[in-house]
């Protein structure tokens, strides 16, 4: 799906439509319920979905500064929320003119000539308009006036997915602070899959391959990435553009730090193959998804000390890959 950027790529027959509204942010498990009900409500009706959604984050025009670290790049996200079963993407531009638009401007600008909404379907928390002064009441008012329904959801709490989790709203910065604190297991609860950073595979200082034995890609992902906290992982890697029939996803060991037993200072993302050394992977497009922590990162005395600690986390992966381990135990394992 190559998603709009912008109505103006709106095609001029596009008719009706059943439009969400959100900035999606790593298609969790609450975005994905909100998307494939309106799915539901998009067959019922025999109309495609429309999910608008918005770059950059509007906290940045709205309160200024850095944006919150993202889940999921673009194109990642157009194609998380085509697996959800929408059949269009359209990405506005959050600008100061778009952030002053009144809630009825919006609607009428956006939803009603845009993309000829027939059905609304957001979450009960859901603000628009300038200063966020409407509602789903507001937006339910609006659709008596311009000729479409609305429909507000409750929000997906952990307690839907698993008995055993906290009854707490999923929510993009609940997912950002389990990575920060490297919870990648409660970050995969939140999101329905595997936490996942993309990037280009570059050449970095070959400490893996030839001081080390273990020969690891190099990703250079964008800086504005949720990258999980400092420490090893385990997970997979898995190249963006596979070529047909050739592999293109491998078990791995992943490693997030600034290398201290080296004196580094750049933060790296790094991942081992497992018991593999014969790939060249530079210049790829290439994703490492994230399932469990094995330690946080360490400063070794010596290098050999390090080549023993890296043994160990390979070992931890491979068993955690073959799934002898559940999600949620590794980091009583790796301390």
């Amino acid at each position: 799906m190559r998603p709009w950027h912008g109505l103006e790529e709106v095609p001029r027959e596009w008719g009706r439509s059943v439009v969400t509204v959100g900035v999606f942010d790593g298609v969790h498990r609450g975005h994905q319920a909100i998307v494939r009900t309106a799915v539901d409500r998009a067959r019922a009706l025999g109309l495609p979905v429309v999910v608008v959604t918005f770059e950059p984050h509007p906290d940045v025009v709205v309160r200024g500064g850095a944006p919150p670290a993202v889940l999921t790049p673009g194109p990642r996200k157009a194609e998380l929320l085509a697996e959800c079963g929408a059949d269009a993407v359209c990405v506005l531009p959050f600008t100061t003119e778009l952030s002053r638009l009144g809630a009825e401007d919006f609607v009428h600008r956006v939803l009603v000539e845009g993309l000829g909404a027939a059905a609304v379907v957001v979450g009960e928390d859901f603000r628009f308009g300038h200063r966020a002064s409407g509602d789903v009441w507001t937006l339910r008012t609006l659709g008596e006036k311009y000729g479409f329904t609305a429909e507000g959801l409750p929000l997906v709490t952990g307690a839907d997915a698993d008995a055993d989790a906290a009854a707490d709203t999923a929510t993009s910065t609940r997912i950002r602070a389990c990575l920060e604190a490297g919870d990648v297991e409660g970050a995969q609860v939140e999101l329905g899959r595997p936490h996942r950073v993309e990037g280009v595979v570059v050449h970095g200082a070959a400490r893996g391959r030839e001081l080390l034995g273990f020969p690891t890609a190099n990703l250079d992902c964008p800086p504005e990435t949720a990258v999980p906290a400092d420490g090893v992982y385990a997970g997979r890697m898995l190249l963006a553009d596979p070529e047909e029939g050739a592999e293109s996803s491998w078990p791995a060991a992943i490693s997030v730090g600034t290398n201290p037993t080296f004196e580094g200072g750049v933060r790296t993302v790094e991942g081992y193959a497992l018991d593999r050394d014969d790939l060249d992977l530079y210049d790829r497009r290439m994703a490492m998804e994230f399932t469990h922590r094995i330690r946080g990162q360490l400063r070794f005395d010596s290098v050999d000390e390090l080549i023993e600690a890296m043994w160990r986390d390979v070992a931890r992966a491979r068993e955690l890959a073959l799934g002898g381990v559940r999600a949620g135990e590794a980091d009583a394992a790796g301390q």
